[in-house]
């Protein structure tokens, strides 16, 4: 539940004398927003007593070193603690609850002499389905660190991507860490926001020696978000072309709008808005239309070959900050008929508008796909479904069109109609053949008659 969700640092350390501020963040509820924060600190009985609350409650040994200040606007609160002395060290507690046992978040703290001075926890916020910029400090300029993004968990940090082209499976085609500036920071860029990516994060880089300039990173993922999910999937065919629309906010700046494509944890620019191209692809993908009022630019990319399947991202960058959306191409070798070789199934002429024509299944599915103009399905041309959530793609000679999620069917005449039209012509015949046959008796009873009579008359009569 939302109403859970609460993050702060595991780890801490600190210096003798020095101090320490610790960050629990907390979703923004009003259950959360009102309720009682507190700091505790675990006694090695196991109980958690209280150090400072939000109901003005200190402990008299604290008295004068430590605060608590909540912002509820922010969802967080912060304990500051000063004076440092070495039986500060232990298990605390950040949480929220009117007890010491209700939700809460465990901090180890260390002092030492020669502790460093640790850097704020930053938070970050984003929205369902959307995506995120995480700027990681300045540290070594070495170029040969690796930088690395991990998730904090109760006792270690589980690698999520790194920038030797290490991605989690779970992000696949949805992160990405730039490459070092100068100053030696970086950012992380992930996109398409699930409500599991809340949590606490790790970044930084990472030598011979270990991990150094790191940055804790806590992610809160809003549910209630206004944002559609977009289509993830689109299919299209060797030779054949795909367009798709990059949806940016209609009312940001953005100095640059880009396509590029991912593979390997790296994401090189196609192209952009200012008219690059990259060489590769010159003659074959352009920005071909924009819409400023609704935010959506439209990219074309034809002469499709196999080795284009992958990973494409839409890409805006202001500043620090690079809105991202991800948007994965399927690449089909060929068009294949469902009819098998020397064989022909008649079918009744299709009518000039398809939809008059056609079951009810198949005019709903109509009206969702709109008008199709006259000679875009050639000859030969099928109808391939997609798996649920995905979109699908109508493949014609030389383009395909994105159309809401829907299963396509044919423009075959269905197995009820050809039963139907069986059925009605086999009536038309009784017509003809009932007749006949009346006849054909009459004339077999006839002749036998006669040879009777005949047989029994006697010589000479």
């Amino acid at each position: 539940p939302v109403s859970s969700s609460l993050h702060g640092s595991r780890f801490l350390t600190a210096g003798l004398g020095g101090s320490i501020t610790h960050q629990c963040f907390y979703s923004p509820t009003p259950a959360n927003k009102y309720e009682r924060k507190y700091w505790c600190k675990v006694a090695p009985n196991g109980v958690c007593y209280t150090i400072v609350s939000s109901s003005s409650y200190t402990s008299g040994e604290f008295q004068g070193r430590v605060t608590l200040g909540d912002s509820p606007q922010n969802g967080s609160f912060t304990v500051t603690l000063t004076g440092l002395r070495s039986s500060d060290a232990g298990t605390y507690r950040c949480g929220i609850g009117s007890t010491n046992e209700g939700l809460y978040v465990s901090l180890n703290l260390s002092v030492r002499a020669d502790a460093t001075v640790s850097r704020p926890t930053q938070l970050v916020r984003g929205e369902l389905h959307s995506s995120v910029t995480v700027l990681c400090p300045s540290g070594d300029t070495q170029g040969d660190k690796k930088r690395f993004w991990c998730r904090v968990g109760r006792s270690s940090c589980a690698l999520i991507a790194s920038s030797d082209g290490f991605v989690g499976r779970r992000y696949e085609g949805r992160i990405l860490i730039t490459p070092q500036e100068s100053s030696g920071a970086f950012k992380v860029l992930i996109n398409d926001l699930k409500k599991e990516d809340s949590g606490l994060y790790l970044c930084g880089t990472q030598g011979l020696r270990g991990q150094d300039s790191t940055q804790e990173v806590v992610l809160q993922v809003a549910t209630a978000s206004a944002l559609p999910r977009r289509p993830k999937f689109l299919s299209g065919t060797v030779g054949g072309s795909v367009s798709f629309q990059c949806h940016h906010d209609p009312e940001g700046t953005f100095e640059k709008k880009y396509v590029c494509r991912w593979q390997g944890g790296s994401c090189p620019v196609l192209l952009d808005d200012a008219g690059f191209v990259l060489e590769p692809y010159k003659g074959r993908i352009q920005m071909s239309s924009s819409d400023p009022e609704r935010g959506t630019s439209t990219v074309l990319l034809g002469q499709l070959r196999e080795e284009d399947a992958g990973w494409y991202w839409c890409g805006a960058s202001s500043g620090h900050t690079e809105l991202t959306a991800a948007l994965k191409l399927l690449i089909r070798k060929e068009i294949c008929s469902s009819r098998a070789p020397g064989t022909a199934t008649p079918v009744r002429p299709t009518p000039a508008n398809p939809a008059a024509h056609s079951t009810p299944r198949h005019r709903s599915m109509a009206d969702g796909m709109g008008t199709v103009p006259k000679g875009t399905a050639p000859k030969g041309t099928t109808m391939a479904t997609a798996p649920k959530g995905t979109t699908m793609a109508t493949v014609t000679q030389g383009s395909i069109t994105l159309l809401s999620t829907a299963t396509l069917g044919t423009s075959a005449t269905s197995a009820g109609e050809t039963f139907q039209e069986s059925s009605s012509g086999e009536s038309r015949l009784l017509p003809v053949v009932l007749p006949a046959l009346l006849l054909l008796i009459a004339i077999t009873i006839t002749v036998l008659t006669l040879g009777r009579i005949k047989l029994r008359k006697k010589p000479g009569e």
